[in-house]
């Protein structure tokens, strides 16, 4: 009986194992993008953002992100007294330009893609003075209705 009882346990744990590979590979869905576009629709994306940034088309910039951007900046100090210039009038000084330069774009899936690399973010004060700020970056990208949008950035002013 003893051995009629570890048959019958090795018999189920081989049965289950056997039922789950097979389940996890039906769920596995390949790839359907064509990478290359995808990279090139990125490219002109991160273009459109940085010319319309430097035409001062500040209203149009909400068709870059998705509904639900998560966004957290960098930290340093420069980047801190640029927010409190900004926030001490009224918003009124925005980027001049920016000067984004990936260092890598991976295409994780059909509506999901990363960028990593570094910017360069310039704006004028008061004075006229114009201010350089750099950061790294790491940007999610998700596929929205064929566009792709930023989801979620992670700056930093460590610029690497």
């Amino acid at each position: 009986m003893k051995h009629y009882f570890i048959l019958l346990t090795s018999v189920l744990l081989i049965s289950c194992a056997e039922k789950t590979s097979e389940v996890d590979t039906e769920t596995e869905k390949p790839i359907t993008t064509n990478f290359q576009e995808d990279l090139d629709q990125i490219e002109d994306m991160r273009a459109s953002f940085q010319k319309t940034v430097k035409e001062k088309r500040y209203g149009d910039l909400g068709s870059f992100v998705t509904k639900d951007l998560i966004s957290i900046g960098p930290g340093s100090e420069d980047w801190i007294a640029y927010r409190a210039l900004r926030e001490q009038h009224g918003n009124k000084f925005r980027y001049d330009s920016i000067i984004m330069t990936p260092k890598e774009t991976v295409i994780l899936s059909d509506t999901i893609a990363y960028d990593f690399g570094v910017s360069r973010t310039f704006y004028t004060d008061e004075n006229g003075t114009v201010h350089e700020m750099g950061d790294t970056f790491l940007v999610l990208l998700k596929k929205v209705d064929g566009e792709w949008k930023l989801y979620r950035e992670l700056a930093s002013s460590l610029v690497e």
